[in-house]
Parts: C-alpha cells; structure tokens; sequence
C-alpha cells in the first residue's frame, strides 16, 4: 500500500460500517438480558470493519476505552452496531461504534453503547504498517476528529502513568 509515496487521505464516510444482530437466548444471560462479554465482541468486530474498509489492511485491536452499557439488551432485540473511523495516526486509527437497540414489537430505538476503539493496521507477519489520513467533511466528522486527538493524548499520558506504577 505504502511505497514511499504519502497516502492520500480518506474520507469517513469510505469507512462507515453498519452491522446487525438479533439477541438470542445463546447471547444471553439467566435475566434474559445479552451477555456484555458479547456486545464487546460485537463492537470490535464492527470497529475492525471500519478500520479495515479505512486502511484497506489487516487490523488489531490495540485498545478500547472505557465502555458502558446503559441499558439491558434482551432476547429478541435487534442490535444495530454503526462504526466509523475518528482520525488516523501514523499506524493506528480510532474508531467510533454507536450501538443502538430496535424493538421491533415496541417500535423503539435506544442509545446503549458507545466505544471508543484504537486498531493497528498490520502486514501478514504482524508488523504495523501506514495507514492514510482521515478526511472529516461534516461538523460531526470534524468534532470527533478533534476529540480523537484529545482523547490519544490522555491515553498516552495514561499508559505512560502506569508504566511508572510498574516500575
């Protein structure tokens, strides 16, 4: 992807993912609400196509940061998972997954989750490779764009916080 040219940079909308789920009881826990264990799998699943469609490489999940669930989920829901890429680095970029839930029989949507997810792109043998620039075009793009930068910083100055307690 990279021969020494410099990459031209994507727009987000090139990187928006949608994915759907429907809860069964296998998701489930005794409540009948889904298992978070699984909505975390579901997000990081979404977060790496976004981040695959951005880099048009190989993905890892480097980091996700703090994440709540806000409402239960249960058996029979309909799980919408949307995800885009925030703001590209030098080999990591930073997606954004909105996760909503539709009731079908009660003809609602709800907000329950958001995450914020850092993946690396990657060759074959496991190495980082470059990734393009993100084009934010809308003032939503451009507001999570910022704030990706923001929240980088705090997760450096935070992984640097911790190396120190280690040592």
């Amino acid at each position: 992807m990279n021969d020494g040219q410099t990459l031209r940079p994507i727009p987000v909308r090139e990187s928006k993912s949608e994915m759907t789920e429907i809860v069964l009881p296998n998701d489930a826990n005794p409540l009948n609400a889904l298992v978070g264990g699984r909505l975390m799998h579901w997000i990081d699943l979404a977060g790496a196509m976004a981040a695959h469609r951005h880099s048009r490489q190989y993905v890892v999940t480097a980091s996700v940061d703090h994440l709540d669930f806000l409402m239960p989920v249960r058996v029979g829901d309909i799980v919408i998972l949307r995800s885009s890429v925030n703001r590209a680095f030098h080999t990591s970029m930073e997606v954004g997954v909105k996760v909503m839930v539709e009731n079908y029989h009660k003809d609602t949507t709800c907000h329950v989750s958001s995450a914020y997810l850092t993946f690396v792109a990657v060759d074959a043998s496991g190495h980082p490779l470059p990734v393009p620039p993100v084009l934010p075009e809308t003032e939503d793009e451009k507001r999570r764009y910022e704030g990706a930068l923001r929240r980088r910083e705090a997760r450096q100055t935070e992984s640097a916080r911790r190396k120190q307690v280690r040592t």
